[in-house]
């Protein structure tokens, strides 16, 4: 029953494994035979190995060669058998490793670590995304889902890609959703704002259908949509045409405002927008005082989130509280 178990095992293995087990014992065999054959040449069992490696990998060093006839007959057998089988293994994992990068660059290979961000969609703001993603230090681990290009679109960044609609659990799966610190689900470009806004609900719908945990940010395109986003569990709403609009309209008003947008952003690599929580020492005191004390470090107190309405406050007597956001601009 041992051997019958062994053998099912055996067979069980990947073709790879499977080739170097059998590798292995072939040079082990012979290894422990040569110096029954012939002990004036093989004086120790590490010496017949060492001389069945070179032999079936036809390195042949030369260093210890076999002078009997057995020996000789042993060493052909040797090389007829082990060198067969030690190239179709290096063959096998070099099939391996041809088969996995196809998988991995046609987006068919799952995902497997933890805590990662997983981004929906693949289109400009995707690509400007992943670009900044990967120029962190270390990059942060992202997973790219799309159905719509063939391959990986960047694969010259350490970015995941997953072929297929996010809508479908399985692609969702192959992703590791279940594991995921963040998805963000980008609205469609090649569908009107009404179909691009109802695909995204549908995505988020799935998305926390399977891991409700997971902070979900989604890009909405129409206002009306914005309340269906946060009952289907969007955590954060990101109104793309809202967002534009306020920049033009802004640069009607004062031409160039829009460059200066683009610049806060860090669209030019510059300064960057964003919410820090308040530190203990900052806790308790004024607005005006915490902005003094941002400056001397190089960062710009624009504004405060207020952790119990989310709303945004400048008022300068204003006392940081715990739950708080500082909204800054850091150069």
């Amino acid at each position: 029953m041992k051997v019958r178990s062994w053998l099912v095992s055996y067979w069980r293995m990947s073709t790879a494994l499977r080739l170097l087990v059998t590798a292995s014992a072939t040079i082990i065999v012979f290894g422990a035979f040569m110096p029954l054959i012939e002990p004036q040449t093989f004086r120790t069992m590490f010496d017949g190995v060492w001389w069945a490696i070179v032999t079936a990998a036809t390195i042949g060093y030369g260093d210890i060669v076999p002078e009997t006839v057995a020996g000789k007959l042993a060493a052909i057998v040797l090389i007829a058998v082990g060198t067969g089988i030690i190239g179709a293994y290096f063959a096998s994992v070099s099939a391996a490793a041809a088969t996995r990068e196809t998988a991995h660059t046609n987006g068919q290979l799952a995902y497997k670590e933890h805590g990662h961000i997983i981004i929906v969609g693949w289109n400009e703001r995707a690509r400007e995304m992943l670009l900044r993603l990967a120029e962190q230090d270390p990059p942060s681990r992202v997973v790219l889902i799309d159905a719509t290009v063939p391959s990986h679109p960047l694969p010259h960044i350490p970015v995941h890609f997953i072929k297929g609609a996010a809508h479908d659990d399985a692609v969702l799966e192959k992703a590791n959703l279940g594991h995921a610190r963040f998805v963000l689900i980008t609205a469609d470009p090649h569908k009107t704002e009404e179909e691009a806004d109802r695909d995204t609900i549908v995505a988020l719908l799935a998305a926390k259908s399977l891991n409700p945990s997971v902070y979900a940010i989604v890009e909405i395109l129409t206002a009306r949509h914005v309340p269906n986003a946060f009952r289907a569990g969007a955590d954060e709403v990101i109104q793309t045409n809202l967002l534009a609009s306020a920049a033009m309209t802004a640069s009607l008003y004062s031409p160039g405002t829009a460059s200066a947008l683009e610049r806060m952003l860090g669209r030019f690599g510059e300064q960057t927008l964003r919410l820090l929580p308040p530190t203990e020492q900052q806790i308790g005191q004024p607005f005006a005082a915490v902005q003094q004390q941002l400056l001397a470090q190089h960062i710009a107190l624009l504004g405060v989130v207020c952790g119990d309405s989310g709303s945004l406050s400048i008022r300068p007597q204003r006392l940081i509280e715990k739950d708080d956001r500082l909204f800054v601009l850091v150069s």
